[in-house]
């Protein structure tokens, strides 16, 4: 019996010992398994789980933001800094402070209507704003250090410029056609003011080609705008003419393969790429008096608020309002040439008699002051005293390239061509030739 008992208790040790091995075995392998199939990932508490999701705190415009919460906003119709932190414990008396800091670097009042705007505020149950990012335009923002005495920074990111080129065959419009090829409103206005006083515009023809290289300003691979046209080719019924720009002695314009200038001393059409809505005629009918009588000008139809620009430099002798001419400027550019400029909403800054301004200047914006059903710019033109049609009047021609700076200019012709030749007119994409950067500024208060 006695015997039996310890046959028994052998037995269910050795089963025990069985079981156990096998459980670690078991365990050991299942975890084995458990790290190759998560190669890579960690198993984490809650906690540690939560730390992951929060991860780094990130950099807002070079400030660390461990502390802080971040909020990114647009401005809306009507809004001031004052009211937007209003609600992050900002008073207006702090915000008049900070106005004296702003001057010199960024008005506080010029704030606009969607913008953009980043807060950064306190982690705490006031949540009081620490700084106030505030970006006016694509290539600067401005920040505003809410603690302590106050600082206001503007800098200016870094913006890249692109040499790009597109080219293509005119089918309906240049407008349209360029729009096609990869161009913007900015490049064909551009293009439009380097040719206008060789071709008219308003009578190209279908099968017409086009090939422009031209600079492109790109921040944080956004593009912000067009720089300048280096160099363009129109081939206008198989007669091809160049633009090529360059600099001579402290002045800049373009040329054709020549040397010969594309421009006059004078701008064609003070308005960029508008439609003419009534050109010079001693018969016509006033459609505000209701009768026939002369127009000694040409309207150009054009949305309010337009840019009106003077067509040569020259110094303003009128910038005033009458019942006929509505807000009007007149320009007298030397003893033969003056011109005159009708029906604006208002005056540039800045334009009054006796300002001298330079060709291309804004001088007012497009309105319907005065006698005008609608608005519209009344462009007026004199020689030697007497009104003539201004797109009519035969004007001088801007200096060609020097003898001197010839050989410096057939060189750049040269490497312009050769350029220009190598693009294809069936094209519709822009070809990117060469990327340079500009650098950062900063100014601080």
């Amino acid at each position: 019996m006695f015997k039996r008992l310890i046959g028994f208790a052998i037995l269910i040790a050795s089963s025990l010992l069985i079981f156990f091995t096998a459980a670690q075995t078991f365990n050991f392998t299942l975890s084995d398994d458990l790290e190759q199939e998560t190669d890579g990932f960690s198993i984490v508490t809650e906690n540690e789980e939560e730390e992951e999701e929060e991860g780094p705190a990130p950099i807002v415009f070079g400030i660390p933001t461990d502390s802080m919460r971040i909020v990114e906003g647009e401005v809306e119709r009507g809004q001031s800094m004052s009211v937007i932190l209003a609600d992050y414990n900002i008073s207006a008396a702090t915000i008049d402070l900070l106005s004296q800091k702003a001057k010199g670097v960024f008005d506080l009042r010029k704030i606009n209507a969607k913008r953009n705007y980043i807060i950064l505020h306190a982690k705490d149950a006031n949540r009081t704003a620490q700084y106030f990012i505030y970006e006016p335009n694509n290539i600067e923002y401005i920040i505003y250090d809410l603690r302590g005495d106050l600082e206001v920074t503007k800098v200016k990111r870094e913006v890249q410029v692109i040499e790009k080129a597109i080219s293509g065959e005119i089918n309906h419009s240049l407008y349209a056609s360029m729009l096609k090829a990869g161009g913007s409103a900015q490049l064909v206005n551009t293009f439009a003011d380097i040719y206008a006083w060789r071709l008219d515009l308003n009578r190209i023809q279908p099968g017409d080609k086009f090939k422009l290289i031209y600079e492109e300003k790109v921040v944080n691979g956004t593009r912000i705008g067009v720089g300048k046209l280096k160099a363009a080719y129109f081939e206008h019924q198989g007669q091809p003419l160049y633009a090529i720009a360059f600099d001579q002695d402290n002045s800049s314009g373009y040329f054709d393969q020549n040397g010969k200038s594309l421009k006059k001393a004078f701008l064609r059409e003070p308005l960029e790429y508008s439609r003419i809505s009534s050109r010079y005629t001693m018969n016509r009918f006033h459609p505000v008096q209701k009768v026939n009588k002369p127009h000694l000008g040409t309207d150009f139809a054009a949305r309010a608020g337009t840019p009106i620009r003077t067509v040569g430099d020259g110094v303003v002798v009128e910038a005033k309002f009458t019942r006929g001419n509505g807000n009007y400027v007149k320009i007298k550019h030397n003893g033969t040439y003056t011109t005159q400029y009708l029906h604006m909403s208002k005056f540039a800054k800045g334009i009054k008699a006796g300002v001298r301004v330079q060709q291309g200047q804004t001088i007012g914006y497009v309105g319907s002051t005065g006698l005008a059903t609608g608005p519209h710019l009344c462009y007026r033109f004199w020689k030697n005293g007497k009104q003539v049609d201004g797109l009519k009047v035969q004007l001088p021609e801007a200096e060609p390239v020097r003898k001197r700076n010839l050989p410096s200019f057939l060189t750049q012709k040269e490497i312009i061509v050769q350029q220009l030749e190598a693009l294809n007119t069936t094209g519709n994409q822009p070809q990117e030739l060469l990327a340079v950067k500009e650098g950062n500024k900063s100014d601080g208060v």
